[in-house]
């Protein structure tokens, strides 16, 4: 078992709690902050907190040598950064692992319509960017959309009468225990800072995906493309969000389909 010990931010979350079980695998010792504890066992501990408001994470991150940062939202990702560097600067942290996304650093966000719809990056740019600059060894891992995510998007959509589907958009979604194995990977490693992204081994239009979900609940639906406006959008349909040189994940959407949703006929 490692000498020190590891905390993971969001450690119940869909990435966290497959950080938490590798790391505990690997034989290390893991101290998980999260706002919903879970049950304490050797080797493992939870402190409970929120990176929102700052509740507990002094306490979570003293004696840690190392952290998995994992905690992350649609907004305030940038806020949670913030918390988590404050509290960590008196603590001699050697490595502050990072997981971020694939485009944060180019797609723009300003206002209206590409704050509403993709505001995402932006926070998860400025987290970047606090992490960078506090004086904190790091590494950063960015990543394409996680299988999971897709999937939570398609369902809902196929609720509807009618699909609508942003015209030109591709996605590269991944296994989310594959981008854990990379976290853990950097995290029992030396900080290096930017380190390459990871992505899926292959890339779809959002109608594939829809497609491929519907067919494997024996739904059907149509599909109607809508062109989305604003420069966020035009960077999406450019691919902004995705990292070809980089498809190092095995799942497919296909073998996630199968692994994960069942077949309904309705």
């Amino acid at each position: 078992m490692t000498e020190f010990t590891i905390l993971v931010t969001g450690g119940t979350g869909t990435l966290g709690r497959l950080v938490v079980a590798r790391l505990r695998d690997a034989g290390a010792n893991v101290r998980v902050l999260s706002r919903n504890p879970g049950e304490a066992s050797d080797g493992l501990e939870f402190v409970r907190g929120d990176l929102a408001t700052g509740a507990g994470v002094e306490d979570a991150v003293r004696g840690i040598s190392t952290i998995i940062h994992c905690a992350g939202s649609q907004k305030g990702d940038d806020d949670k950064a913030r918390a988590l560097v404050r509290a960590v600067r008196q603590e001699g942290i050697r490595h502050l692992v990072h997981i971020s996304v694939v485009g944060a650093d180019k797609i723009p966000v300003s206002r209206g319509v590409d704050r509403a719809m993709f505001g995402y990056f932006d926070f998860k740019r400025k987290a970047e960017e606090i992490v960078r600059e506090s004086g904190v060894p790091y590494s950063i891992l960015r990543a394409t959309q996680f299988h999971d995510l897709n999937l939570t998007a398609v369902r809902a959509l196929a609720k509807l009468p009618v699909i609508p589907s942003p015209g030109g958009f591709r996605f590269q979604p991944i296994s989310a225990d594959e981008v854990a194995e990379r976290l853990v990977e950097l995290a029992f490693g030396r900080p290096s800072g930017l380190v390459p992204d990871i992505g899926g081994p292959r890339i779809y239009a959002m109608t594939e995906l829809i497609r491929g979900y519907l067919a494997r609940t024996g739904k059907r639906r149509p599909i109607v493309q809508m062109r989305m406006p604003g420069r966020a959008a035009a960077a999406f349909r450019a691919g902004a969000n995705l990292t070809p040189e980089h498809a190092v994940g095995t799942q497919s959407w296909e073998d996630f389909l199968t692994e994960r949703v069942e077949g309904v006929r309705v």
